[in-house]
């Protein structure tokens, strides 16, 4: 089995440390070592379309996991409350939003928009001047959605397994439900409300599948990648490639890091 378990990191990891590797090359061939340099870092950092690219990817990935922090923790809530058939469904509801293809979500979104749109534009552009098209607000609407769900499971799995005497002395103690909600809950729950944020954050700005059908006239970091891509593999890809694995990388240890904190601390 130990055998096994490490062909199966090698063929996972293996690819990825070659990308790394070869991303300090000094030449211009994207599958040899000609010398180590770090001029190709160099290069795409001050590659004007790159930066565009990034901007976007983060201030979507931003945007979407504050909302999807925010409205996940609201469900949360709200699903703890539930019993019953209706409790699983939604639970139903949410683990399929995450099991599905990115594809699948991709395509559905864009047809769902697509139609509200044709169904809005004709008697919204002629009130307002504006017209509704795929852009910001539709990649970001779409990473929601998806995100949403991480940040359900995490907080709930946290929810439950709070002290709940702790919320019933601070009702005991005269708190009313919302000061009870601030003071106790809140402060209780917010190491999980950060990891997912940190994991919500890490899909939306890896995502390519989902953006690609709804991104409209706007190009993510991973779009770039995969446009550029078509014209063959560069070291600036390479380096492009590593940074964000880094950052991934990065934040994914912060959110376990903080899972582990909100597992292990005093309830």
């Amino acid at each position: 089995m130990r055998i096994y378990a490490t062909l199966v990191y090698l063929f996972l990891y293996l690819p990825i440390g070659i990308i790394a590797l070869f991303s300090f090359s000094a030449g211009r061939s994207a599958s040899q070592m000609q010398g180590v340099s770090v001029v190709w870092y160099g290069k795409a950092l001050s590659n004007p379309f790159v930066i565009d690219a990034l901007k976007t990817s983060a201030s979507v990935a931003l945007t979407s996991a504050v909302l999807a922090s925010v409205f996940g923790t609201m469900a949360a809530l709200a699903l703890t409350g539930m019993k019953g058939r209706l409790r699983v469904l939604f639970d139903a509801m949410v683990y399929i939003a995450i099991m599905i293809p990115g594809i699948v979500i991709g395509i559905a979104t864009l047809i769902a928009l697509v139609t509200v749109f044709d169904s809005v534009n004709p008697w919204l552009e002629p009130l307002t001047g504006y017209r509704l098209s795929m852009g910001f607000a539709s990649l970001t609407a779409a990473h929601v959605l998806f995100t949403m769900s991480l940040v359900i499971v995490i907080v709930r799995a946290r929810i439950e397994a709070m002290d709940r005497s702790l919320i019933e002395a601070s009702s005991d103690l005269g708190a009313s439900p919302l000061a009870t909600f601030w003071q106790v809950t809140l402060p209780l729950l917010f190491p999980a409300i950060l990891a997912g944020f940190l994991l919500a954050f890490t899909f939306s700005f890896d995502d390519f599948i989902i953006a690609f059908f709804v991104a409209g006239s706007e190009t993510t970091l991973p779009i770039y990648i995969f446009s550029s891509i078509r014209r063959g593999v560069t070291p600036e890809i390479n380096a492009i490639g590593t940074m964000v694995m880094a950052t991934s990388l990065l934040l994914l240890v912060l959110a376990q890091t903080m899972l582990r904190r909100a597992g292990t601390s005093k309830q």
